[in-house]
């Protein structure tokens, strides 16, 4: 990017203003100095380096911050003009609020601004939005893609496009290999169960010289990766396949905590409190045993039974819940944690009327725009991999088919509410409703 260009063996100036992202999240964010914006503004436009007299034409400034994301990164500097000339903006404070809206409303996905006001001698300021491709392929909100060509944007082809689309395939959390963990930390019965009901079409024993874990982990199914003889089970891998004892020591952020309160609130006394661990398919069956305990699931809706016994009896009969229903709940809860947050657990709440389940999954970028999508069933991934060999039969779990619209759909049937889905602060909360 053109301003990193001149910073190496260079002091810097303190710059007179702190940066939006340090005003606003107290983090220090990079800092665009006098001295070296005036021999970016010497050198002219570039590939890199955009120079505006003012802010105007937004539609215009979106594309070329979407045309510098999608090029690597660049500098756009408002108040210098086209002869170089440093000439300052009006309302410098303004046009960095602009440029935050711009960025938040106007790109997809957002970008986190690093926004300068930098001040001369003479009393002009301009401003300097740094801009970081970290996310690309970036789009307008209309939906168009743009790249940068030396000094110029242009829309970017189809061959651009899908090469920007190839790229952007991220290394997610589930792929990041776990600090510790070894071949020895999977179960390899449940693994080879696993793989075994793909032999004659994937797996051939044969071909694979008997049943080499490590390879198969590393070669078929991209859940480990390591040099040579070395085998590294990534989240993924253990989090599937993983001993229980290991994945508890090794993911402790993957357990979930379930707790029957003796009400309809979080403030109502305990029951019982449980923490449960071990690899996903040891999590469902423990979370739909513990629901079992304090609740009666259903295919259908059960006939009403006549109440007995003495009027004056106070017993809150157990709630009943559609079976489909709550296994997609924590499934759900399962396979779309956010592992990345290490101070959000999961848990598996247990009312008199209702069952919740508070799930890990970041905000930003997921609400609103994506939360009514779920409820169509567009997926919202963020582990994909393990996503779909958890919900393969061969791993062994009785799931039923139609994710979230069939547990929206049933939930609403069975009970006569509709469940409550609801994300905030960094966590992603699903209400079911229960008759007695």
């Amino acid at each position: 990017m053109a301003r990193r260009k001149f910073r190496s063996n260079q002091r810097h100036e303190p710059v007179t203003e702190r940066s939006f992202q340090e005003y606003v999240f107290n983090l220090p964010a990079p800092a665009t100095s006098r001295t070296e914006l005036l021999r970016l503004v010497r050198g002219g436009e570039d590939t890199y380096l955009e120079l505006k007299v003012k802010l105007s034409n937004l539609e215009k400034i979106a594309q070329e911050i979407v045309a510098l994301a999608n090029t690597g990164g660049g500098l756009m500097v408002f108040g210098v003009s086209d002869q170089l000339r440093v000439e300052g903006v009006d309302d410098a404070e303004g046009v960095r609020e602009e440029l935050v809206r711009i960025c938040r409303e106007q790109i997809v996905p957002p970008l986190v601004p690093y926004i300068d006001l930098v001040a001369f001698d003479n009393g002009r300021r301009v401003v300097a939005l740094d801009i970081e491709g970290k996310r690309r392929p970036y789009q307008t909100r209309d939906g168009r893609y743009f790249i940068r060509i030396g000094a110029e944007k242009r829309e970017a082809s189809r061959e651009e496009l899908s090469a920007l689309l190839d790229e952007a395939r991220p290394l997610r959390y589930e792929n990041v290999m776990v600090t510790g963990a070894s071949e020895t930390d999977i179960d390899e019965a449940h693994l080879w169960s696993f793989v075994r009901e793909f032999a004659g079409d994937a797996f051939n024993e044969e071909a694979a010289g008997g049943y080499p874990t490590g390879e198969v982990l590393k070669r078929d199914l991209l859940l480990a990766a390591g040099n040579m003889g070395e085998t590294v089970p990534t989240v993924a891998g253990l989090l599937l396949f993983g001993r229980d004892e290991r994945v508890a020591q090794l993911l402790p952020r993957s357990s979930i905590t379930a707790v029957r309160y003796a009400g309809d609130t979080t403030q109502a006394p305990e029951i019982e409190r449980a923490q449960l661990t071990g690899n996903l398919h040891t999590l469902c069956e423990a979370a739909q045993r513990f629901i079992r305990r304090y609740c009666d699931l259903w295919d259908a809706r059960p006939r009403p039974v006549a109440a007995s016994g003495d009027a004056g009896e106070m017993l809150i009969a157990r709630a009943n819940y559609h079976r489909g229903a709550v296994g997609e709940a924590v499934a759900n809860a399962l396979v779309h944690r956010d592992l990345a947050l290490r101070d959000q657990p999961t848990r598996l709440h247990i009312f008199d009327r209702a069952i919740e389940v508070v799930n890990a999954r970041r905000t930003l970028g997921f609400m609103p725009v994506a939360g009514r999508a779920i409820r169509y069933g567009v997926p919202q991934r963020l582990n994909p991999q393990l996503a779909a060999i958890f919900a393969n039969a061969a791993y062994g779990l009785d799931l039923a088919p139609g994710g979230l619209p069939m547990l929206l759909r049933q939930a609403r049937l069975f009970s006569g509410r509709r469940a409550d889905i609801n994300a905030t602060n960094d966590e992603f909360r699903l209400r079911l409703y229960g008759i007695e």
